[in-house]
């Protein structure tokens, strides 16, 4: 029998605010993200994902500024390099209201957030969105988050790693621990909502957190929501390999991806858990045209737009690293900091200097752009699955909306001409739809050991 042929996974990556990744295309004359803040611009997005089958909406966030370029936010704020941004969890429920099955993976960090209000913020999300809300856990990397929150700099790399391994632990109470399946009745002739022997008090005296008390939502499709993780590091991948369901890599080459994702498999089978547990997404910009010529033409305009400037001043912020104060071809001292780890090795290995960086975004990001008609555009996003292993993209914008419906109207029928992406939606939840399996986390995943069992704890 013919070996049945693997699907294309595919999120739009974006955020809520004006410059996400492909910097200085907001300037384009046909480009509408200066409409960020208003609802309309948010569920048309979501209407036309949906109609292109989308599994999700990638919504980035940060606490904090980029103001290591230049020692300033000059830059960033010219250029709106994800400033001004706003509240991510805000807009789910308006798309929610607007679509039927797109998932919303939501990036919260959780340095500076309390687990108990979280784990019913993302109950409360589960709910109103019947199951297709996730999670993009990230601990932070900004000095200026730091300083913002009350903290004189930015807590060590590995030992934010240490307090989100708790802090996940205090979820997973909350959120499969606290209420049994059974503990809501809704019984009005009884007069009984909840069972209260079905209902526990969560108990968790760590280190890093106290908690006790009830967590405050029913039940969720969901319980708890489908779990992203962005880290690459040693100790984000082994985080991942606990955690995470789905882990998204931003690669300069294959090879890179492929080393990632097969590190990763291996570290998944370490923790117990089974290769395929994690779905990988890579990050990629895609310049889809009618015509190759088209793609082409298309491409140098949007280029003509972009903003190398501010692709820098975004890696600065990445990498810890104020590349401005360097030659262009000078070599970068590329030592130990506390921003992204993978970011910073990366660098390092390619060797990339100012000028190697500033013609690495002229599309205004770090992304590589895959240009050319709809052929060529499934060529090369089959093969970036079939030499890493990964499972799909989280595709940047370029010109909004027109980035996102060309995509749709061109390439999503190319894909589904060979048989490698879907032509409509499974039923049920997120977790359900990306690993055709239940609306709950597996009893292999680590969550599992704080449900409630009958007689225990």
């Amino acid at each position: 029998m013919a070996q049945k042929k693997k699907e294309i996974l595919l999120n739009a990556f974006n955020m809520n605010c004006v410059g996400h990744i492909n910097h200085g295309l907001w300037t384009h004359p046909r480009d509408r993200s200066l409409e960020y803040n208003t609802l309309e611009y948010w569920t048309s997005i979501a209407r036309t994902l949906e109609r292109g089958l989308f599994d999700g909406l990638f919504i980035a966030d940060i606490v904090g500024v980029y103001d290591v370029y230049q020692h300033n936010v000059d830059v960033t704020l010219r250029e709106s390099i994800q400033l001004p941004v706003n509240d991510p969890l805000m807009l789910v429920p308006a798309m929610a209201a607007a679509t039927r099955h797109l998932g919303f993976g939501v990036t919260v960090n959780l340095t500076y957030e309390q687990p108990y209000l979280l784990a019913r913020r993302f109950s409360t999300l589960d709910h109103l969105t019947r199951g297709r809300i996730g999670w993009n856990i990230v601990t932070g990397y900004l000095d200026s988050a730091a300083r913002a929150m009350g903290l004189a700099e930015q807590i060590a790399h590995d030992e934010r790693y240490e307090r989100a391994d708790e802090y996940l632990e205090v979820l997973y109470k909350l959120w499969e621990g606290s209420w049994e399946d059974a503990a809501v009745r809704r019984d009005k002739a009884a007069r009984v909502f909840a069972d209260p022997a079905r209902v526990h008090k969560v108990r968790h005296e760590g280190r890093y957190h106290q908690v006790e008390g009830y967590h405050l939502a029913e039940p969720s499709p969901q319980r708890t929501p489908v779990l992203f993780q962005a880290g690459s590091s040693g100790r984000g991948q082994r985080f991942a390999a606990r955690h995470a369901e789905c882990v998204f890599i931003s690669p300069p080459s294959k090879e890179a991806a492929r080393q990632t994702v097969q590190a990763l498999r291996e570290q998944l089978v370490q923790a117990g858990r089974r290769p395929d547990d994690v779905k990988v997404f890579v990050g990629a910009a895609v310049v889809p045209g009618a015509s190759a010529k088209e793609a082409q033409e298309k491409y140098a305009d949007y280029r003509d737009y972009a903003s190398r400037e501010a692709g820098l001043a975004h890696f600065s912020a990445s990498t810890g690293i104020d590349y401005a104060r360097y030659g262009l071809d000078e070599p970068i001292d590329y030592g130990k900091t506390n921003a992204i780890e993978s970011a910073t090795r990366t660098a390092e290995q390619q060797g990339w200097t100012r000028r190697k960086l500033l013609d690495l975004f002229e599309l205004g990001g770090r992304y590589p752009a895959i240009v050319g008609d709809a052929a060529q555009v499934a060529d090369e996003l089959q093969s970036w699955i079939d030499e890493t292993g990964a499972d799909g993209f989280n595709l940047s914008r370029t010109v909004v909306p027109e980035s996102y419906e060309d995509f749709v109207d061109l390439v999503v029928p190319e894909l589904q001409d060979r048989g490698v992406y879907k032509t409509a939606y499974a039923e049920g939840s997120l977790r359900r739809k990306l690993f055709d399996a239940g609306d709950r986390l597996p009893a292999r995943h680590a969550a599992a050991q704080f449900r409630h069992r009958a007689g225990g704890a």
